[in-house]
């Protein structure tokens, strides 16, 4: 992560200068993108070392909110971003101007290479943590950038030419705006603590009714903590049996949960008689 950071603030200094030097807007906008993975691996960063913090009195589940609230941050700069690129793209297509194309595809280039080692440092921890996503995202969504920004150069000098570069402005925003709001609503469901995605409450219910000595499973919740730290609670209706034999079951049904459902933190309520009302929700 460090030498990505590293590697993109370099970056982000060059194209900067070959874009005022060139007159490249799309060099520029990807400039700003670059800007934006800065930003978004230092947030990513500080997030990593801020979840890791143990839980505390004043925080029970430890910090690891810290990793959504930060993803959502970068979802909401890319986004940004979009606005700015799509608004510069259309002043350019309006009145174009002339690129240097030699200036822009070295600086491009630097950038492409640059953006892809970055992204290939980061490829094997992005999967299951929405942070991590959300760096690794902006790196890729650059890289390509950077790729089309160097076709934009290589055509410059064909007929209409000048509209090839704010063209490429406009394909980056929008690769830009679809991943910036893939983070944000991934983000906004964890905070607002909703179902995890891939796991079906009423699929839970099956599978455990069907494994288990119980009655049935109901008012159950599961949602996460942070990316990957799924939870759950529910009241279980057990059958007749010993306390310890029910003791047993729930320590097999959180395994079951775990292994099953990748839920890694389950509570579990007992019930003999049961609720008044036995949904799978509450109402």
């Amino acid at each position: 992560m460090g030498i990505a950071i590293g590697l993109n603030s370099v970056i982000v200094v060059v194209q900067v200068i070959g874009g005022l030097l060139s007159g490249s807007l799309a060099l520029l906008s990807d400039s700003m993108h670059n800007l934006s993975d800065v930003a978004a691996l230092a947030i990513a960063l500080f997030a990593i070392k801020l979840a890791r913090r143990p839980a505390s009195p004043r925080y029970t589940y430890g910090l690891r909110r810290g990793e959504v609230l930060a993803a959502l941050l970068n979802g909401a700069t890319l986004l940004i971003v979009v606005t700015e690129i799509t608004r510069e793209a259309i002043l350019r297509i309006i009145h174009p101007q002339a690129v240097q194309s030699g200036t822009v595809l070295i600086v491009a280039t630097i950038g492409l290479i640059a953006n892809a080692v970055s992204m290939l440092m980061l490829r094997e921890h992005h999967a299951d943590d929405l942070n991590m996503k959300s760096a690794f995202l902006h790196l890729l969504q650059d890289t390509i950038s950077s790729a089309v920004v160097i076709l934009s150069a290589l055509l410059i000098n064909l007929p209409y030419g000048r509209y090839y570069d704010p063209v490429a402005s406009l394909v980056v925003a929008l690769f830009v705006l679809v991943s910036g709001w893939k983070i944000v609503r991934d983000a906004l469901r964890l905070l607002m603590e909703g179902t995890p995605q891939g796991v079906n409450p009423e699929l839970i219910q099956r599978d455990i009714e069907a494994a288990f000595p119980i009655r049935n499973i109901h008012h159950l919740h599961v949602w996460e903590v942070g990316s990957g730290g799924r939870m759950l609670t529910a009241h279980i209706k057990m059958d007749d049996q010993s306390l310890s034999d029910a003791e047993q079951t729930l320590i097999r049904l959180q395994e079951r949960l775990n292994d099953n459902w990748n839920i890694s933190h389950s509570t579990l309520m007992p019930e003999v008689c049961g609720c008044k009302k036995e949904g799978l929700l509450p109402h």
